[in-house]
């Protein structure tokens, strides 16, 4: 693992060093909102990465410089409401969870309609941002929320199944009940007898504590930090794949009222915050794994016959995506070959394919 913690050290102190105001340089403020806790790995980046980053570049010039006020874990918006509170001008820049709005976001989904593809952060958030800057469906969806697309993050290696009690095989999720968020709710379509029940990052803990569920669909390092291993030590290695869940976006009041200048390096520093939020989510993916284990958590990896299996049984919900963009005027189809394309450009061919299934 990377010495992340003398990194981020080193790059505040730096910021804080060329951040400080030159004669005449204009203030500008910003109120940043999520309604995720600051120890969630996203929120903590932004803090740590992001606005020092943005401090620096902007020092830069010595034209500008940024009054932060950042608000989490609930006291303006709770982690479903990011996106309605960004739209009414509640926080400046926000990050929006967008697997809670599959109607009004639903390019979103595009690497949630395709599991078991890439496991791989980088790969998954480099590709999902560039279809957003290579079509305009994504932006589009933001800006109709009154919203400036900035970048998609992805927070994560790969979802896995955490169980209160042992299984070895997906199979054996029938008859039980699985915690779940957005289109993972959907897989379990594939697997009979298993009720999805929705939830949220800050809910699965006490869902499996209180018995409302037996299993959780996360991913290893939301598992540490939220001692997941305390309610479900048993975990499934399935690897359904890494999948975009945040998005870095701005109030577009806000935004045409920022400087050229501004606007320009909070773009470039967005995508800078992807790849480095990416990277440190694969460097941490092993050392949380290893930590559940050390915690008391027991891990069993699914064979691939099993993961095939579960694939193949999914409803066809990647061409349902692309032919429901596709009736509403948008590139569905072309996105979704688009993005495939890319996740094989790097390496990553799915156990199932995707694009079998397209009319078009």
């Amino acid at each position: 693992m990377k010495n992340w913690t003398r990194r981020l050290a080193l790059g505040t102190a730096l910021a804080a060093m060329t951040a400080i105001p030159s004669f005449g340089a204009e203030t500008i403020k910003a109120v940043v909102i999520d309604g995720y806790p600051a120890r969630a790995l996203w929120v903590k980046e932004f803090t740590n990465f992001f606005i020092p980053e943005v401090d620096k570049r902007l020092a830069a010039s010595g034209n500008y410089v940024m009054d932060w006020q950042e608000s989490y874990g609930g006291s303006i918006v709770k982690p479903k409401g990011v996106l309605e509170g960004m739209k009414l001008g509640l926080g400046d820049i926000g990050i929006v969870t967008t697997i809670f709005h599959s109607s009004k976001l639903p390019s979103q989904a595009l690497s949630a309609v395709t599991p078991f593809v890439a496991p791989d952060a980088r790969a998954v958030a480099k590709a999902v941002d560039e279809i957003a800057k290579e079509f305009p469906a994504m932006q589009n969806e933001f800006a109709k929320q009154n919203q400036v697309y900035l970048a998609t993050g992805v927070v994560l290696d790969t979802y896995q199944l955490f169980s209160k009690d042992q299984i070895k095989s997906p199979s054996e999720l029938s008859g039980s009940k699985v915690a779940a968020a957005g289109m993972n709710l959907r897989y379990l379509e594939g697997i009979e007898g298993t009720a999805g029940v929705r939830g949220g990052l800050t809910d699965f803990y006490n869902m499996v504590q209180t018995g409302l569920v037996e299993h959780v669909m996360i991913w290893p390092e939301a598992a540490k930090t939220f001692k997941i291993v305390e309610v479900a030590p048993y975990m499934l290695d399935v690897s359904l794949g890494a999948v975009n869940t945040k998005t870095i976006t701005v109030n577009k009041d806000y935004w045409d009222g920022l400087p050229e200048e501004v606007q320009g390096v909070l773009q470039e520093v967005a995508v800078a915050y992807r790849d480095h939020v990416a990277g440190i989510a694969m460097d941490r993916a092993q050392a949380s794994r290893d930590a559940y284990v050390a915690a008391g958590g027991t891990i069993v990896a699914a064979s691939e016959a099993d993961r095939a299996a579960w694939a193949a049984a999914i409803p066809d919900i990647a061409a349902e995506w692309a032919s429901g963009l596709d009736a509403k005027g948008e590139a569905g189809t072309e996105m979704l070959n688009a993005y495939l394309g890319k996740l094989e450009a790097a390496g990553y061919t799915g156990v199932r394919d995707w694009s079998a299934g397209l009319t078009n």
